[in-house]
């Protein structure tokens, strides 16, 4: 899939399918974007799992934080990472690991790898990249 751009019945079927979202590098500081998105995501009626191995075992707005995606105790459909690029890749791999995979991989701003893209694509996982679902969920 061309990752330039995305059509919109794409990502409305997306947010409009997913109810379950595993949130990479929550952060529990009200400044950090990662903060903001988790609390707008749960105030659009999503379930959201934390996920920061520094803050594993906390909580981060009510929710509990797990260290990795294999901790979260139920399958997710979404991953949202909010971590650099280049770690994009080990997410692909640990998603793909997953007794139950998620349906979409998420990366927000900035976060782009087309060769993770193409390997969570052929597991069967959607991609999004450089996008946020709030900002996407607002327009």
């Amino acid at each position: 899939m061309n990752h330039d751009r995305y059509e919109r019945q794409y990502i409305d079927g997306i947010l409009e399918d997913t109810r379950t979202i595993a949130l990479l590098g929550a952060s529990p500081n009200p400044a950090r974007p990662s903060h903001g998105v988790m609390g707008f995501l749960l105030s659009k009626g999503y379930q959201v799992f934390p996920v920061n191995p520094g803050q594993a075992g906390k909580q981060i707005l009510g929710q509990m934080v797990y260290a990795r995606l294999a901790d979260v105790p139920q399958p997710v459909d979404m991953v949202d990472v909010f971590r650099a690029a280049e770690y994009l890749d080990g997410v692909v791999d640990e998603a793909l690991a997953l007794e139950t995979p998620p349906k979409v991989i998420w990366g927000q701003l900035s976060v782009r790898d087309d060769k993770a893209a193409a390997k969570a694509e052929a597991g069967g996982i959607k991609v999004v990249m450089d996008r946020c679902p709030a900002i996407e969920l607002r327009s």
